[in-house]
């Protein structure tokens, strides 16, 4: 099984701030775990504009470099807008970068580790864990 890490979790990582998910990853081979390419954008703008980007984007490089990126390309955009379609016939819209990730991890059935398992559970037949 391959996991790929929410934005939220990769935080909470970087911050140290929960055991339960330290311990978690600690038992999971880097290779198995991806961060998508969205999720590396979303920590790099934070770490821009944090009060110290240079020590910030340090770390955060530091700790992306241990795991592989899982792409947004082509087939991962068609899975997107099939399930932005999908959701919005619903009624039940999640966040453009919340697509991508979800689509990310269904196009290569990874489990979706995230804490926010409120706008992830809205998607039919995506694996999704809450580490927390």
């Amino acid at each position: 099984m391959k996991y790929l890490l929410d934005t939220n979790v990769c935080i909470q990582i970087l911050k140290g701030t929960s055991d339960r998910i330290k311990s978690k990853i600690a038992t999971i081979p880097n290779e198995k775990i991806n961060i998508p390419s969205v999720v590396r954008y979303e920590l790099f703008y934070g770490a821009y504009k944090s009060n110290n980007p240079e020590k910030t984007l340090s770390l955060i490089t530091e700790f992306l470099d241990t795991f592989d990126t899982a792409e947004f390309n082509d087939d991962v955009a068609q899975i997107c807008g099939k399930i932005r379609a999908s959701l919005e016939k619903r009624g039940e819209p999640i966040g453009p970068y919340d697509l991508m990730i979800a689509a990310t991890a269904m196009k290569s059935d990874y489990v979706l580790v995230s804490n926010n398992t409120r706008e992830f559970h809205r998607i039919e037949s995506i694996k999704l864990e809450d580490w927390q």
